[in-house]
């Protein structure tokens, strides 16, 4: 049984953000989150920092309070109808070593009340990035047959996203492939209990899932000419 990062009162505090999501309320209880929330989630990034290379020597777990793989609590409400100024949710990425936002490829850790789980691969990349994925997937096909049929990878992930209704324009219709053409996001997730994030663990857990992301992570890595 290895060290516990996250406990009931992480848990309690996200629900009560969720029913006060304002300032007040936040600025009342920031030590909570300082003591339930941000260290110890800081706290699993910097153990996870030894870890990494035995996922993948390229991707970061940076354990900062800014800038690093602990995404912010802050929302970005400029563009939405939702106003909360907090997230409500815990989470961590570890970014590949070029990427500079949530975009690019990472292993992912999702941790909110009603929802926690493990997560690999590429969200919302841009039409550059989706269109060399796709281009790889038609002229390397044999590469993404891994990710289809690696006995691990498939007992714990699933692929996951948004996807287009029809198969995107310069790809033929009737391609062998043309549903995980049609994906927006190459992502995949891998449930994760509640009792999990509280124990002791769940640092080895994360490791072994993230090692179990390899097939989608190598075709992606590929796919995009990046270090895996």
């Amino acid at each position: 049984m290895g060290e516990k990062y996250f406990s009931k009162q992480t848990f309690d505090f996200l629900s009560e953000l969720t029913d006060n999501n304002d300032r007040a309320w936040f600025e009342a209880n920031k030590q909570r989150y300082e003591d339930f929330v941000r260290t110890p989630a800081l706290d699993f990034i910097e153990a996870m920092s030894h870890h990494m290379p035995a996922i993948s020597r390229h991707f970061l777990a940076q354990p900062k309070k800014v800038g690093g793989s602990l995404m912010r609590v802050y929302r970005d409400t400029r563009f939405s109808g939702d106003k909360t100024p907090y997230k409500t949710n815990i989470g961590i990425q570890f970014r590949h070593e070029i990427g500079k936002d949530v975009h690019a490829p990472g292993y992912y850790l999702h941790i909110e009340p009603h929802q926690c789980f493990f997560a690999a691969g590429v969200w919302h990349p841009d039409a550059d990035a989706l269109f060399r994925i796709r281009t790889f997937m038609v002229e390397k096909s044999e590469k993404w047959q891994p990710v289809l049929q690696d006995k691990a990878f498939n007992k714990f992930f699933a692929l996951d996203g948004d996807s287009l209704s029809r198969v995107p324009r310069g790809f033929a219709k009737e391609h062998p492939l043309a549903e995980d053409l049609k994906r927006k996001d190459f992502i995949c997730l891998a449930a994760l209990g509640r009792k999990e994030v509280v124990s002791g663990n769940l640092l080895e857990l994360a490791v072994e899932r993230y090692r179990q992301a390899a097939p989608l992570m190598k075709f992606l890595c590929d796919a995009l000419e990046l270090r895996f």
